[in-house]
């Protein structure tokens, strides 16, 4: 007998750098268990955390009355979505300058969409640049 788990998370948070990452370490264990990335739970988690930090940060600016959403979605065979709303103005995610280009390599942000683009398979932005969809396919 095959048994597949899967799991699906909905939560909303504070826009607060500090709970970042309790809700990424209270997560992972579940992202863990379902085996859906096996061998890349860090790359989900890296990408996770940048994504949730953009949110705060730049979304919602640490304005604490405004709410950053997450969506995940795990199963086995099928890898794992990540989806993090914020409630800011948005952003053009085509306008974000390369962080890989000479004049960037120092400056002290504008990495975080590249490191999630490396980390996961599918990165894409939604609802005027307020919203981003993450997907990893299954693991080895």
């Amino acid at each position: 007998m095959l048994v597949r788990f899967s799991f699906s998370f909905h939560a909303s948070m504070p826009s607060e750098v500090k709970v970042i990452s309790r809700l990424v370490e209270w997560l992972m264990p579940f992202i863990q268990e379902s085996h859906c990335v096996a061998g890349d739970e860090a790359a989900v988690e890296l990408a996770l955390l940048e994504a949730l930090s953009n949110a705060v940060v730049h979304g919602n600016q640490m304005d604490t009355k405004k709410l950053v959403h997450l969506q995940c979605r795990c199963e086995q065979g099928k890898g794992a979505v990540i989806i993090v709303t914020d409630e800011g103005k948005g952003f053009d995610a085509n306008a974000v300058p390369n962080p890989m280009s000479i004049g960037r390599l120092l400056a002290e942000h504008g990495r975080g969409i590249h490191l999630m683009k490396l980390a996961m398979d599918e990165v894409s932005f939604a609802r005027g640049g307020t919203e981003v969809r993450m997907w990893k396919r299954p693991g080895k």
